[in-house]
């Protein structure tokens, strides 16, 4: 097992066909078919991952053997403070401590001092999956997306 930092745009695709993969499978009783398939459109086509790469957002593949498992990305902000935008694998692979391999990867590549996130509420598998490794729960937010969506989430931080 191991981490693979994504060098240039082109790589992008494979993190848009695991994106897809994982988000159909675990997020439509989360937060319904029709949210899932306008936030894979929005955020996840390949001009939007290109932009978010481009941006200074820095993206990473799970990798075993010559399976891609999983995919993160973090950006850097100031004095150590880093943001976790995304840390996903494959749901059939849950519970085999790859999440935890994935984030301990990304802190162990960078001087992260403090991490946030945001986790969709009603995600309880992921919210445990953070409370085991140290996060708590900053702040109650919404975020409006467009079309009528919101992201209703918990940020969460943890300091390293």
């Amino acid at each position: 097992m191991h981490v693979i930092k994504i060098e240039n745009s082109v790589e992008l695709q494979e993190v848009r066909e695991l994106a897809v993969k994982i988000w159909n499978d675990h997020y439509p009783s989360v937060i319904g078919q029709e949210q899932v398939d306008y936030m894979l459109g929005r955020m996840y086509n390949l001009d939007s991952l290109k932009e978010q790469f481009e941006s200074g957002d820095i993206f990473y593949l799970l990798v075993e053997g010559d399976k891609k498992l999983g995919f993160a990305s973090i950006t850097q902000h100031d004095n150590g403070s880093w943001f976790l935008n995304k840390l996903y694998v494959e749901t059939k692979e849950h519970r085999r401590g790859l999440g935890g391999f994935l984030l301990e990867a990304l802190i162990k590549n960078h001087d992260i001092k403090l991490m946030r996130l945001q986790v969709n509420r009603q995600n309880y598998k992921a919210i445990n999956f953070y409370f085991k490794r140290g996060f708590v729960i900053e702040r109650v937010a919404d975020f409006d997306i467009g079309d009528g969506y919101f992201m209703n989430d918990f940020v969460m931080v943890r300091a390293i």
